[in-house]
């Protein structure tokens, strides 16, 4: 493979680097980077371990290799002129080695140097290990990281408000991907089997990617395609608890789920292909809440040019599920004689389902001009399609999200980084409750890193020009600066997001109550810092990472009630409230016994304060003060455990109602997880809510019962 690698090289008359990245086994790394620190060429290693990355500059050479739990090597190469050059790395394991490559806080690739930001990973092996239906709830396992009924809380940065609005941002393969109506966020867009990696971006991240980066960015990494012919095969079954006590029980079987997802590909040095198709069934562990799912995605990639790169992907998936929207208080079904029944949902909303579908089309292309300059340039179609039919209406909306965006990559010495970009943003919906509107986003941006002497500084910002249905434009600027010394961190900026048109021109029904329009909302705006530490190893065995963080925020948008002419309560969505959200997010990482037990402590602190003119200061909705997450994990050959805990207290105030039910209990939800893995055969048992904690986080919705779950997988 080496000579043929090297031949392709020569033929095409450019110099490169190949080779393999393995273990000290001799095991091949999937994913590890390798590239030349400080330049714009870096490249990802296949499953068989191999790596191509050319053109490179002819003489000699610094390379990097690196991979998630393995020490980085690097060593010296000279590449002769015209031709190629092997460099094979053997990586030692090393379980408390942070992320290699940071590809979200920057938009330009960081190769073994830290951000200025605090940035989580969640690696392919933690996707594989705890063998999770859709991506969140892998993400929901990171430390600072809270999901609200579907809803993503970065450090508190969300609550909760059901079908409309999120502060995070959604990026897939560096692409945006938050609704064009709602502005939420669908997890289930990209299966599960096509993610290599998710990078979270802890703080406001306007100053690159602008609206909806308010409170963090999360970023979807899908597999790249490889050489050669591959298969992977994944079927999933399980079970759903029946409900602990009698006068609860709503059927007279246990409810059941079941996966399935093919994906094939094909590549070679120019082109490559991938196609995945999958299929989902539950029967829901609660009353009227069955879900049929099905997906189709694929990749593809293209050489175009020695030093240039093009890759198209997509995807598009339907759901349709039942919706359970409240839970059954007395009188409103079979009570039972009991005060509330958390498993059956109101009678009156029987027979309520949704029909949602969406889809994506993304094209990237790529252009290495020299090892100091590259530019790329990106174009996206997001469409989103959803029918909500209930008893008392059918509400449909339709929305299109295109999406463009250029920029400039320089790094005119070692030391250095700039980049220069712009975007722009055209959202069009129709719908019965939203109404037939446009919105517009138009920005551009730059960023600067640059080393002095120990440390790292970095500057930058983004202008968004902003408009309504082709209104006057509003602008809104976005600046961000920050530093790394050795292991400290620190950084200021500015973080918005731009009100939806769902938000703007809503008009139904909830809680009872008309909710009505409100066209004149500003964006929401806040300015986020941290201070943060990484500890190197202590003892070989213990590694803390910890950050003080603080937002304060303006013009959030909140449902409130208001009055009519005729003195009618109505809800409608308004800039009303100042917000201060301060804390502590704390991680240890402990490798016990390396290459064996592993284990994992976050805790994150919050302290929020909500303000309205002329109200009474209150905390944050849906907010836990405090949130705990532990996972072990344990291997032996081809077997290993685990294991993983959640706790978050009880929110200190619910939206619209201003109190918290006495009887609402915190969360504390454990899942146990086994795995066996035999040449092309993998094997994973997950046990979730291993002990079947009743419990809930919005009012009068159960959360998940305990769900057992196998999983086979077969990988050519």
């Amino acid at each position: 493979m080496h000579a043929v690698t090297g031949l392709l090289l020569l033929l095409q008359g450019v110099s490169g680097l190949h080779g393999t990245v393995r273990d000290a086994h001799g095991v091949p790394i999937r994913g590890a980077v390798v590239g030349l620190p400080g330049t714009t060429l870096y490249t990802f290693t296949d499953p068989s371990g191999r790596y191509r990355l050319a053109p490179v500059p002819a003489g000699e050479l610094r390379v990097r290799a690196a991979a998630i739990g393995y020490v980085p090597a690097a060593t010296t190469v000279t590449v002769p002129p015209a031709d190629s050059a092997v460099v094979d790395f053997a990586l030692a394991p090393s379980p408390l080695e942070l992320a290699p490559l940071d590809v979200v806080s920057t938009k330009v690739p960081r190769f073994g140097d830290r951000p200025a930001a605090s940035v989580a990973q969640v690696s392919e092996r933690d996707i594989d290990r705890r063998a999770v239906v859709t991506i969140e709830e892998a993400i929901d396992r990171v430390g600072g990281v809270q999901y609200v009924n579907g809803q993503i809380n970065i450090r508190g940065s969300t609550g909760y408000v059901q079908g409309l609005n999120s502060r995070v941002l959604l990026l897939v393969d560096g692409v945006p991907m938050n609704q064009g109506d709602r502005g939420g966020i669908d997890w289930d867009l990209v299966p599960v089997d096509d993610v290599e990696r998710v990078d979270i971006l802890k703080g406001a991240g306007s100053s690159l990617y602008g609206s909806a980066a308010l409170g963090g960015v999360v970023n979807l990494s899908t597999r790249d395609v490889p050489q050669g012919v591959h298969g992977r095969l994944r079927v999933s079954g399980g079970i759903y608890a029946d409900p602990p006590h009698e006068a609860w029980q709503f059927r007279a079987h246990p409810g059941v789920l079941d996966r399935t997802a093919v994906t094939g590909s094909y590549g070679n040095d120019v082109v490559g292909g991938r196609l995945t198709f999958g299929a989902f069934h539950s029967d829901g562990y609660r009353e009227q809440d069955k879900q049929d799912r099905w997906q189709l995605a694929g990749k593809t990639r293209w050489q175009a040019a020695p030093r240039t790169r093009v890759d198209v992907s997509g995807a598009w998936a339907v759901d349709q599920y039942q919706v359970p929207l409240s839970w059954c208080s007395r009188g409103e079904c079979d009570d039972r004689g009991q005060v509330y029944q958390p498993f059956k949902v109101d009678s009156t909303e029987r027979g309520a389902h949704t029909d949602s579908r969406k889809g994506y089309v993304a094209a990237q292309v790529r252009t290495v001009l020299s090892e100091r300059f590259a530019w790329q340039a990106r174009g996206s179609w997001l469409r989103t399609h959803f029918v909500d039919i209930r008893r008392s209406a059918t509400e449909y909306g339709v929305a299109n999200r295109f999406g463009a965006e250029a920029r400039i990559e320089a790094h005119p010495d070692p030391a250095r980084t700039v980049l220069v970009g712009s975007e722009a943003t055209l959202s069009d919906v129709v719908s019965d409750i939203f109404g037939t509107h446009s919105q517009s986003e138009f920005a551009a941006y730059g960023e600067s890193e640059q080393g002095v002497g120990a440390a790292r500084l970095h500057a930058g910002a983004r202008l968004d020009f902003l408009a309504v249905d082709g209104g006057s434009l509003s602008a809104v600027a976005s600046p961000r600066i920050g530093a790394t010394l050795g292991n400290f961190r620190a950084s200021v900026g500015r973080g918005f997001r731009a009100p939806t048109v769902a938000e703007r021109f809503v008009r139904t029904v909830a809680l009872g109550f008309q909710v009505i329009p409100n066209p004149n909302l500003r964006p929401e705006t806040g300015w986020s810092a941290e201070l943060g530490h990484t500890t190197p190893p202590l003892l070989g065995a213990v590694r803390v990472d910890a950050a003080l963080f603080w937002t304060e925020a303006r013009d959030l948008i909140e449902p409130t009630l208001v009055l009519d002419t005729a003195g009618t309560p109505q809800i409608q969505l308004q800039n009303v409230a100042q917000a201060r959200i301060a804390g502590l997010d704390a991680t240890v990482l402990t490798a016990l016994i390396p290459d064996r037990l592993t284990a994992t402590l976050a805790y994150t602190y919050l302290s929020t304060r909500r303000h309205v003119a002329g109200g009474t200061d209150a905390p944050l909705a849906f907010r836990p003060r405090h949130l705990l997450t532990l996972a072990a994990d344990y291997s032996m050959g081809a077997f290993g455990v685990g294991a993983d805990f959640r706790f978050s207290s009880r929110p200190e105030r619910i939206e619209l109602e201003g109190f918290v039910d006495p009887r609402r209990v915190p969360a504390k939800v454990l899942d146990l997880r086994a795995d066996w893995t035999r040449g092309p055969l993998e094997f994973r048992l997950l046990v979730a809510n291993a002990l079947d904690y009743i419990y809930n986080l919005v009012p009068e919705t159960l959360a998940p019962v305990r769900t057992v779950t196998m999983t086979a997988v077969w990988s050519h």
